[in-house]
């Protein structure tokens, strides 16, 4: 098939469903009606895009391979819109099964580099030393550039055993690793707590079912005569319901998340009150590790008015779906998340919005990221009065809002 045609099929469907972004802004049929016939149209520049193509094509000494040009561009494309979208070619889509084992990281791809945004515990990138912030620059010797987020996912995974080579930067320290890590099958790690004479902190490493059950366990063995800080700050991915079980415990019934998705009526989540005993004060840690389920949380406590602390969560509160096209697929964002006091939980498209993600009631400036943020959190919670207290709740939501729902993506 001559290139030219190969690309109009391939990119005008791809371009026209997915550039605009209307996942994230439900425009006024007026001002989709004014994009449509005024001069603002944004698919007006495709025929240049031809244009330029076979000015490639007839004027390189060395043509290029312009089946991988394509591509490349409807990549660029997709990413521009959001940087989870991917593009899938026949030969992407007849690749086997990577395997089940993988190496604990969660990551973003942002241009030419990934970003880690979660750790599991006890995993081989957690004994590596990778922590929350470092980059990946080059994974098996391939810079990440080149790869889409669907890509990079799949090659973080492979049979059990098997090895990778990343070349990363330390957010901590700005150095420059080379490491190799071994695949293992993934691990469930389980609640952990920790009591101090003045406190009990409880870290979630995510919002899988039985979540909240084991929560509940663990909750009924402390001393609720003593704060509870519930740690959140490497709590990815999860479920949404299962997220809605936690609040019931310390929050009242109320809504809880609003998923949104383009031609659909939003769907509310709610709070059904489970409580459990109070505890004499409740606060909650968040933070860029923060992602999918637990920023939903999040945004419940801090609307319920229990205080939070640390910085602003991960804003991946969105979903992918696979759309098959006449040559390949694209997986696309096309659901967001909206939390309990209107933030929007994941990374929008729109021009001049309001930052994405929730932000913490009290951000916890310059901390080091060995160093315990309990002293600084329980100075500033004693210092505040104390919670409303109601029959059965921690505290209760109080607000006319909407909600969120489920993760955007498997750990890897």
């Amino acid at each position: 098939m001559h290139q030219r045609t190969w690309f109009s099929l391939l990119t005008l469907p791809l371009v026209a469903g997915f550039t605009y972004p209307v996942v994230f802004q439900k425009t006024a049929p007026a001002t989709r009606a004014e994009l449509g016939s005024g001069t603002q149209d944004p698919l007006a520049g495709l025929a240049d895009i031809q244009d330029v193509l076979s000015l490639v094509r007839d004027n390189y000494v060395d043509v290029p391979d312009l089946e991988k040009v394509i591509q490349g561009g409807v990549q660029a494309v997709l990413e521009r819109a959001h940087p989870l979208n991917a593009y899938l070619s026949t030969d992407d889509l007849r690749l086997p099964d990577p395997g089940p084992a993988e190496l604990g990281l969660r990551v973003v791809k942002r241009q030419i580099y990934a970003q880690v945004v979660a750790v599991v515990p006890g995993s081989p990138a957690a004994r590596a030393g990778i922590q929350l912030g470092d980059v990946i620059r080059k994974l098996d010797g391939e810079s990440i550039g080149a790869m889409s987020a669907w890509n990079l996912e799949r090659r973080l995974k492979g049979a059990i055993g098997t090895g990778v080579n990343l070349v990363l930067h330390q957010a901590s320290s700005g150095d420059l690793k080379t490491l190799t890590l071994t695949r293992e099958l993934p691990i469930h790690p389980p609640i952990s707590i920790r009591k101090d004479a003045q406190a009990a902190v409880v870290a979630l490493p995510d919002l899988t079912l039985g979540r909240a059950d084991e929560l509940k366990t663990l909750l009924a063995g402390l001393d609720h005569k003593l704060p509870l800080v519930l740690d959140l700050r490497q709590c990815a991915g999860g479920d949404l319901q299962e997220a809605a079980l936690v609040a019931g415990f310390f929050l009242g019934d109320g809504p809880f998340a609003t998923i949104q998705e383009v031609g659909k009526a939003d769907r509310l989540v709610r709070v059904a009150a489970a409580p459990v005993a109070p505890f004499a004060k409740l606060a909650v840690l968040q933070g860029g590790g923060s992602v999918g389920a637990s920023e939903a949380l999040a945004s419940a406590f801090k609307n319920g008015k229990v205080p939070t602390f640390g910085d602003r969560t991960a804003a991946l509160g969105v979903e992918r779906t696979r759309f098959t096209l006449r040559y390949g697929a694209a997986e696309i964002v096309n659901r967001r998340w909206i939390g309990v006091g209107g933030e929007k939980l994941g990374l929008g498209g729109e021009k001049n919005e309001q930052a994405p993600g929730v932000m913490a009631q009290h951000p916890l400036k310059g901390l080091k990221p060995d160093e315990d943020p309990l002293p600084k959190v329980l100075e500033i919670l004693m210092a505040a009065p104390a919670q409303e207290k109601k029959p059965g709740a921690q505290a209760r939501l109080r607000l006319p809002v909407f909600w969120f729902h489920e993760t955007y993506s498997e750990m890897v």
